[in-house]
């Protein structure tokens, strides 16, 4: 088996390029209906529309950007900076305005241009048809403003935009066809029966099948402007991890795209390759700040001592290979994260100077977690018996307390867990989204920080919001920095994506928005 590891600091490698494995039989392509190269990329599925203005889910965007392009991309998988995609942009200095620029050449499917025109009705329905991605664009008018341009207005300063753009559910659709077949722009809309059977955009492939529950099959788009993707058909199938791990194993497929560590490990002596990145996901402990909750769980220098107690090291090795830990609750992956040099480090005397300080007598103190769910294949059992251990060597005694998550994401939302073992996954790649851990905020109060209970990180995320430019990754930093020594957080880990290929594949490219575009596969 050979590993290919891409980088684990704020930007992750630009492609991973894999070499071949000696040894074995090398599985080869089939061919593609009327010549060209065929592959088939197993994933386990979310998907519940081809429609990019409707899907919200891990597989419909894979889907999306395959067939749609998106005003704005980031270039592989670097997510720290937008960069051109069907239109050039411009930010006003306050953050309000964002002006789009279309840029020439691209058509769709069918031979025609594509517009501004295009652009505008295509976010506007996203809008109105208030599907799950909607929530993007709220608060944000759109409006064409020229032949080629068109802005987007903010009601407040929103930095973030030119990260949200990418979204593959915020995909440029072709008006025309679109509206003919039963498309607008409010919730009248009834395109997407349409959608589920041809697609509308001018993205590398065309849609020649879909079928939510078993496979989506993809044929290249003859006008396409960018790079010609290397393969002329994409099948991608429905598939469980197991089952994954056997057809990539023999050939059967080309790609894997959800094997879990156990699986990956398996596979140490097969003709394969991985390649192990950070997730975009963060694994985390909160401690009850409410007094009514836990009087030991508030106790701020019990909350020192768990921090200090824990081996994180060790925690992030349970989630195997390419996995790794962040500073903060910002994802290694984004603008704005510290490095894990500058969290909260394992200081065994320390922690039970904390603890005796504290006034703990040995009570049991019991951590909640949701125990039928895995994040990128890792169970949060594994990782709350390690906690549950390495907090004993400190004094701490820790109860386990598993539940299904339809029973413990109740307690969870309505702040009663004493310490709970969650993740946080992004809604898009932005620093701004990790505010929810300040006090007041949506993650803050699941832990009892309530609004007053510490001005000085809810200052630094002010003002981390309304930083702009180079001024946002030092003041997210310096709001992690306080949240880190204050704060009822311990960001413990992110796992790793890991995406196992067949020697045939010479470079694949993930992204933790679209997981993987297809086009990139050579």
């Amino acid at each position: 088996m050979k590993r290919v590891f891409a980088a684990t600091g704020l930007v992750a490698a630009a492609a991973l390029v894999l070499s071949g494995c000696a040894g074995g039989a090398q599985p080869t392509t089939g061919e593609a209906a009327g010549g060209g190269k065929s592959i088939v990329v197993d994933a386990s599925f979310d998907l519940k529309t081809a429609d990019p203005g409707r899907q919200y889910e891990t597989t419909g965007s894979i889907v999306a950007k395959a067939l749609y392009e998106t005003l704005l991309t980031f270039n592989g998988e670097d997510v720290t900076k937008p960069v051109d995609g069907l239109a050039s942009y411009e930010m006003n200095e306050d953050n309000t305005v964002l002006t789009l620029t279309m840029k020439p050449g691209a058509k769709f499917s069918d031979g025609s241009d594509v517009t501004v025109d295009d652009a505008v009705f295509s976010l506007t329905r996203v809008q109105g048809i208030l599907g799950n991605p909607s929530f993007l664009l709220e608060g944000v008018t759109v409006e064409k403003t020229g032949d080629d341009t068109l802005t987007l207005t903010s009601e407040t300063p929103n930095p973030a935009l030119p990260f949200i753009l990418p979204n593959p559910a915020l995909s440029v659709l072709n008006q025309e066809v679109v509206e003919a077949n039963g498309g607008s722009a409010d919730e009248s809309d009834g395109a997407e029966a349409f959608l589920n059977g041809e697609s509308a955009g001018s993205g590398p492939y065309m849609l020649e099948s879909f079928d939510a529950a078993a496979q989506v099959v993809f044929k290249a788009n003859p006008e396409y402007a960018g790079d010609k993707p290397a393969y002329d058909r994409v099948v991608l199938r429905n598939v469980e991890g197991p089952t994954q791990k056997l057809n990539v194993e023999k050939g059967e497929s080309q790609v894997a795209l959800d094997l879990n560590p156990d699986q990956v490990a398996e596979l140490a002596s097969a003709d394969v390759k991985v390649v192990s990145n950070p997730s975009r996901y963060m694994i985390f402990l909160l401690l009850n700040q409410n007094p009514e909750i836990s009087e030991i769980t508030s106790n701020p220098d019990f909350l020192q001592a768990v921090k200090l107690g824990l081996d994180y090291d060790k925690i992030v090795s349970l989630a195997g290979d390419g996995s790794v830990r962040p500073g903060g609750p910002i994802p290694s992956l984004f603008v704005g994260a510290i490095d894990a040099k500058q969290g909260n480090q394992r200081d065994v005397d320390a922690a039970q100077a904390a603890l005796a300080k504290s006034g703990y007598a040995g009570e049991k103190v019991t951590l909640n977690f949701p125990n039928d769910i895995t994040v990128q294949g890792l169970s949060l059992q594994n990782v709350a018996e390690a906690v549950q251990a390495q907090l004993s060597e400190v004094g701490i005694e820790v109860a386990l307390a598993p539940a299904p998550v339809a029973t413990e994401l109740d307690a969870y939302r309505n702040g009663t867990e004493t310490i709970g073992l969650w993740y946080w996954g992004p809604d898009f790649p932005d620093a701004s989204n990790y505010t929810v851990f300040s006090p007041g905020e949506l993650v803050g109060l699941r832990s009892g920080w309530a609004a007053d209970a510490n001005a000085k990180v809810t200052e630094l995320s002010n003002a981390a919001k309304a930083a702009t430019g180079d001024d946002r990754a030092p003041a997210y930093e310096a709001w992690q920095d306080e949240l880190n020594a204050s704060g009822p957080f311990v960001p413990l880990l992110q796992p790793a994506q890991n995406v196992v290929t067949s020697p045939s594949i010479e470079s694949i490219t993930t992204n933790p928005v679209w997981t993987v575009d297809l086009a990139l596969i050579k």
